[in-house]
């Protein structure tokens, strides 16, 4: 009976015990995932900084392209604009694929290449792309050690009482995945 006794008590103890211990580490994943969406933020401010300068750059070299131009500036706003990660991804999505075409467009003025204020904001916005994929890598590996703890036994038991969610991928839309050959020598 003792025994009995022993194993029912620690049962009491271990159980609640583990519940707490899941419970924490949803809460740390939860906080890691948050923490590598402010990271991508960081950069997509960057970014978003970095695109006025150089659509004004352009611009006079560009006058015939005004429709590509005003285009990179909307989808920027938007980008500006999304206050969720879901929209976010979606609307930078978009301003991807808008400056894919800016930088196609480039290539035929042979002036604007040669221009050394294009140059150096063609070289940061670079740089600013690199930090922004290793950010939502990052970001993705958070995610998925998320949702698997939201989705697998038994930790799901707890997330599921305690509501936690799956996040969302930060995935480049089907066709951007591409990245466009931009030569500006």
């Amino acid at each position: 009976m003792k025994i009995l006794g022993w194993i029912v008590v620690a049962l009491i103890v271990a159980v609640p015990l583990w519940g707490v211990l899941l419970f924490n580490t949803l809460v740390n994943l939860r906080n890691q995932v948050q923490n590598a969406w402010r990271q991508i933020d960081v950069q997509l401010k960057r970014r978003h900084d970095l695109i006025p300068n150089l659509v004004e750059v352009v611009k006079d070299y560009m006058s015939y392209e005004q429709e590509t131009l005003n285009k990179v500036i909307q989808a920027r706003n938007q980008a500006v604009s999304a206050t969720t990660p879901e929209t976010a991804i979606a609307a930078e999505g978009v301003l991807s694929g808008a400056m894919g075409k800016l930088f196609a467009l480039m290539e035929n003025y042979p002036d604007l290449k040669a221009n050394e204020n294009v140059a150096r904001l063609m070289e940061e916005l670079s740089a600013t792309e690199n930090k922004i994929a290793f950010s939502r890598q990052f970001y993705n590996d958070s995610v998925m050690a998320l949702n698997n703890s939201v989705e697998t036994f038994p930790s799901n038991l707890i997330a599921g009482m305690f509501h936690f969610k799956q996040a969302t991928y930060f995935e480049v839309p089907e066709g951007e995945s591409a990245v466009p050959a931009v030569n500006l020598r």
